[in-house]
């Protein structure tokens, strides 16, 4: 692989880096709200209950990034870019399909996700 092909696989793969910690960082942050834990517990958020489902979807949300991290780095170039168009339009609408009614941090943070995903 050419020195600048490298320079920008690991450019991607630090923006994919990048987009999941601000995954983490929301959710971290969204445990601080009052409540959040209770409504965990109970199996039900925000009135949604939480199915195997549910949960495998959101298990594919947080993979979709991790597994773009390393194709990022193991791709050619034509394949790459098909995979990573593929990949941002899943997590984008993942991140818009999450935020349907968002509070103020939840937009920072999905405008944040949203910026870091259109430099991809």
């Amino acid at each position: 692989m050419p020195a600048d092909s490298r320079s920008t696989a690991l450019k991607l793969s630090m923006l994919w880096i990048f987009v999941m910690l601000n995954f983490f960082a929301r959710d971290l942050h969204e445990l601080a709200r009052p409540g959040v834990l209770e409504q965990m517990m109970s199996g039900t958020f925000d009135g949604v209950k939480i199915t195997e489902e549910l949960m495998l979807l959101g298990g594919i949300m947080f993979e979709v990034p991790m597994l773009m991290v390393i194709l990022s780095l193991l791709l050619d170039r034509p394949l790459n870019r098909w995979v990573h168009a593929f990949a941002v339009l899943f997590t984008a609408g993942t991140i818009l399909m999450n935020n349907t009614n968002p509070d103020l941090d939840n937009l920072f943070f999905m405008v944040v996700q949203l910026a870091a995903l259109s430099s991809i």
